[in-house]
């Protein structure tokens, strides 16, 4: 049934995604040009908020849980699980007032409207795969911008999607690089469940009726802990939630 009605429902949330996109490009451009970047930040919340809701064109329900990171004054590196493309719009929308900026491929910052206008401008870090030199210069900068503005990031450790939500290791190296100018940043690890099933059967049709959640967990404090014994911890306790439990 999941198939069946994804094959009904999937091109009117693509029809309405796309227009978002579309119609927040220029809007983007135009809050950036007048208002400049904190301008072009709401405008790009306000997008992701309307790319969410197409979510419900689907049949999809979304619970976003956030108990522990709601009084945090200063830069967080929110370490998630990654299972779709679907899992960064709820977190730009719900964790916006963090200014919390993504790791992406360089290869975004083209041709895609609303997201490659966002990428140019948002601040984040755009990163090219094949030139290390560049992508570790990139996330410096976006740590330094982090230390400088008290913005956050979000990063997926595990450095590519899983496809069956079981979750590989995570890596070390890109929280490492963003801790060296941003030192004071808080690790709060995001279990994020559900969202490779939105994809299961690839692009067309998306599977209709899914639940998916993002929990916010506990912050991790850095104290006389090394950095490999942080990050495993995080991956840990997304593990426990994305692998031991059921969306409720």
């Amino acid at each position: 049934m999941n198939k069946l009605l994804g094959y009904i429902f999937t091109p009117l949330h693509y029809l309405f995604f796309g227009l978002t996109l579309c119609i927040f490009h220029p809007v983007q451009w135009i809050s950036f040009k007048i208002g400049g970047i904190e301008a072009h930040k709401k405008s790009v919340d306000l997008m992701n908020l309307f790319l969410v809701g197409t979510y419900f064109i689907m049949g999809t329900r979304i619970k976003f849980r956030n108990e522990f990171a709601s009084s945090l004054e200063r830069p967080v590196i929110f370490i998630a699980n990654h299972q779709s493309m679907y899992d960064i719009p709820p977190l730009i929308w719900f964790l916006r007032r963090y200014h919390a900026k993504f790791i992406s491929k360089i290869e975004l910052t083209r041709g895609i409207p609303g997201i490659s206008i966002n990428l140019k401008y948002g601040g984040g870090a755009n990163i090219d795969r094949k030139d290390s030199k560049q992508a570790v210069s990139e996330i410096l900068k976006l740590s330094g911008r982090m230390k400088d503005n008290n913005w956050s990031a979000v990063i997926f450790p595990e450095g590519t999607r899983s496809r069956n939500g079981k979750l590989k290791d995570f890596a070390v190296g890109g929280v490492a690089t963003l801790l060296k100018k941003c030192p004071q940043a808080l690790i709060v690890p995001v279990a994020i469940q559900g969202s490779w099933k939105f994809v299961r059967f690839g692009t067309f049709p998306l599977s209709f009726g899914e639940k998916m959640s993002w929990t916010v967990l506990e912050p991790i404090e850095k104290s006389e802990k090394s950095l490999e014994e942080i990050v495993l911890e995080a991956e840990n306790a997304i593990r426990d939630i994305v692998e031991d439990r059921q969306i409720k």
